[in-house]
């Protein structure tokens, strides 16, 4: 007997600044469902999960929160994981960084990477980044170049790890077509921007050469830099400039939080070699025990946000070459998810919590226990997230869409089919699966529906495969009205037809229920049970799932209990849902964690623990703010290139403003006191990063600075009286 396929799927370890929200399920709910097609596929799937606990933003956290990291920690992470035992979540193994497993083999990778020479002591000063947890190359009272947060003058011991030396290997790894040397990152944007970090700013030098060869009179000869020793070439013949690529201090002397530096326990181990090693960890590397470790390395992919391709796709695997440990076959980036068109922030209160969903829908099933009402609603967000947003790329979430979205594909679409062919053969044929004289049309394009979404799965495009499902489902619906079984049933003479309709929509729907089982895990198993084929879950481990070919069902086969599997949402739905957010929002936060962050979808340490909801506007009016809360406005100066009124819309004006590198289209309430005429070529500011917004239909991204006196004043823009280049940001 062949030996079986292993794979080895990772989620990141999510970072325990905060509770679970939608964007951790929407990485985790894609794991699953990839592990639970794998495993039908035959494949001896381990999927891991866990969270990231240590560094010097948890030991603030919990500060200010008046306990020790190690409670706070405690607390955060069982919320990940009641969370992820309530959606049914398949994970193997759930890892933490403040476990002993783990401290031990972080201690063992640091310990291999001293002693093979890539570890060395030295004293740095300079720019840290708290909420990063990254040194980063800016000035004393800079913003970090990532998150814009003010960055920490810190002086500190280190060691330092020498990531400068694999700058060449990382490099051809990643350019390279040969799988077994290839560290394959997708998608392309994530791959290019990791390849762009490592070569230096080629570019850049590029432009100057060319630059000066045209002052020359040299214009279009190829750069002569390419042969004066600048760069150096890649095995794909692709310029980099050596030294781009600068040595990483992987510990702190400054906070105690951490995993100790084996032999100098005053150190700790940098947050990210030891977040990075949990993938190791779980399968018992560094310890006695490692047949998990010998079985299951290396990963075969690692799922993690966009915001931490360069952690994983520069650090982890320049640690594991100096460890001269293989590298994961394929790590793989996906984007933010926006809410109603914003980016979710916690200072904007617009974060979703997994558990409104979870509470909303399952309320459509009171005739199940709360269990069960938790699978079917994970269900429908697990359907909606992975239909609705291309993976790998940012997406849109709301209320609005998931209700829509459910009652057009599951209400109205597979539920309705499978409620209508169901109940016809109940009524008509006892229960029982009649026999078919015919096969129908469409037995070949299901068999052609199944070979793509595999192919579809195994790249990781869900929203190709779901809406093939989708279209397939359509298919045979639209089969089923047009061959009218209900008026078949009143003729005797056309039984054998009515048998031949209800048994092709009836294997239509056991094969679609087969494709969709990774999607929709708990209801396509209360539909297997309606078809009479029993446990869904013993179908998929026998391999019947990925075996569809037509005349699986059985006729004969007894039907069982019929029951309704999605009634249909109505809107009052989703203003449950708005208000649940809006009543479970925290009701406090620590002073140290008031920061406001992107909320992206996975472990990003950039994030804040959630800023009061309800916070009095007066109050917040009365209040100082810090330098953190005033460098996020990103001001700019603008030209007005197009004024006009908006037909209908008094107040409104619709402004063009060139920012240099880009033209805005901003909406602004001063039409009574500016005619469009004596906008145009205005010099003004605007505040250029607020979140875009519809009005009258038509999209305003970003605000005109304006002063006024007393409640009705004239507005009167801030300009500037010199020439400013236009897209100048004001400081």
């Amino acid at each position: 007997m062949p030996e079986q396929k292993k794979f080895y799927l990772t989620t990141p370890i999510y970072y325990v600044n905060a509770r679970p929200h939608i964007g951790h399920a929407y990485t985790t709910l894609t794991a699953d469902t990839i592990a639970r097609r794998k495993r039908l596929e035959g494949y001896d799937v381990r999927f891991l999960t866990g969270t990231d606990e240590h560094g010097q933003k948890i030991q603030r956290s919990a500060d200010a929160a008046g306990i020790a990291p190690q409670q706070f920690a405690d607390e955060v992470s069982a919320s990940f994981r009641s969370l992820w035992e309530r959606m049914g979540i398949t994970y193997d193994d759930y890892i933490r960084t403040t476990e002993p497993r783990h401290k031990q083999g972080v201690q063992k990778l640091f310990s291999t990477l001293k002693e093979k020479g890539y570890i060395y002591l030295d004293s740095y000063t300079g720019q840290y980044c708290v909420s990063d947890e990254a040194f980063v190359e800016v000035g004393p009272g800079e913003p970090c170049p990532d998150c814009g947060r003010i960055t920490e003058t810190i002086t500190e011991e280190n060691y330092y790890f020498r990531l400068s030396a694999f700058q060449e290997e990382l490099i051809n790894r990643i350019e390279s077509d040969d799988p077994d040397y290839r560290f394959e990152i997708e998608p392309a944007a994530r791959k290019n921007e990791v390849l762009s970090f490592l070569r230096g700013d080629v570019s850049k030098i590029l432009r100057e050469e060319q630059a000066v060869g045209r002052e020359s009179g040299l214009d279009g000869v190829y750069p002569a830099s390419l042969y004066s020793g600048i760069f150096k070439f890649s095995k794909q013949g692709n310029p980099f400039i050596p030294g781009s690529l600068k040595d990483l201090s992987i510990s702190r002397t400054s906070f105690k939080w951490g995993i100790p530096v084996p032999g100098d326990e005053k150190h700790v181990i940098y947050v990210w070699l030891d977040a990075l090693a949990n993938y190791m960890t779980a399968l018992g590397y560094g310890s006695a025990g490692d047949s998990l470790w010998q079985k299951y390395w290396p990963a075969d992919l690692h799922l993690v946000g966009k915001e931490i391709i360069r952690f994983h796709c520069v650090y982890w695997p320049a640690f594991l070459l100096a460890a001269e440990l293989p590298l994961p076959k394929k790590v793989q980036a996906h984007g933010w998810l926006l809410f109603e068109e914003s980016k979710m922030s916690k200072s904007r209160g617009n974060i979703v919590r997994s558990e409104t969903i979870l509470d909303a829908f399952g309320s459509l099933k009171p005739e199940l226990g709360k269990a069960e009402q938790d699978l079917f609603a994970t269900d429908v967000l697990r359907y909606f997230l992975l239909r609705e947003i291309p993976f790998g790329q940012d997406g849109s979430f709301s209320f609005d869409a998931l209700v829509t979205r459910y009652n057009a594909d599951l209400a109205n679409g597979y539920g309705n089919l499978v409620s209508r062919t169901l109940s016809m053969i109940a009524k008509n044929f006892d229960g029982e699966v009649p026999a078919p004289l015919t096969k129908p049309f469409f037995a070949e394009t299901l068999d052609a529906t199944s070979a793509s979404v595999a192919s579809d799965l195994n790249e990781l495009v869900f929203t190709r495969a779901v809406t093939s499902i989708a279209s397939a489902i359509t298919s045979v619906d639209r089969y089923f009205s047009e061959s009218e079984p209900w008026k078949l049933a009143k003729v005797d003479t056309q039984r054998e037809e009515l048998a031949s309709v209800l048994y092709n929509a009836a294997e239509a729907i056991r094969i679609i229920t087969a494709l969709l089982y990774p999607f929709l895990p708990y209801a396509t198993a209360r539909v297997w049970e309606q078809l009479g084929l029993g446990d869904i879950g013993a179908a998929a481990k026998s391999g019947e799932l990925n075996n569809l070919v037509w005349g699986g069902l059985k006729p004969g086969t007894k039907l069982g209990t019929l029951a309704p599997i999605f009634p249909r949402a109505d809107k009052e739905l989703i203003t449950r849902m708005n208000e649940a957010e809006q009543q479970n929002r925290p009701a406090a936060v620590p002073a140290e964690a008031k920061a406001e962050g992107v909320v992206p979808t996975t472990d990003d340490k950039s994030q804040a623990i959630a800023p009061p909801a309800d916070t009095v506007v007066a109050e917040e009016a009365k209040q100082h703010i810090s330098i953190d809360d005033f460098i996020k406005v990103e001001l700019r100066a603008a030209v007005v290139k197009v004024a006009e009124r908006i037909p209908k819309a008094d107040k409104l004006l619709r402004l063009e403003v060139d920012l240099g590198d880009e033209q805005r289209q901003i909406l602004s309430g001063i039409a009574e006191w500016y005619t469009p005429e004596e906008l145009i070529g205005r010099r003004i500011i605007i505040v250029a990063n607020l979140a875009p917004r519809k009005m009258r239909g038509l999209e305003s991204h970003g605000m005109l600075l304006a002063a006024s006196e007393g409640e009705n004043g004239k507005p009167m823009l801030a300009t500037f009286a010199e020439d400013v280049t236009p897209g100048t940001r004001l400081k």
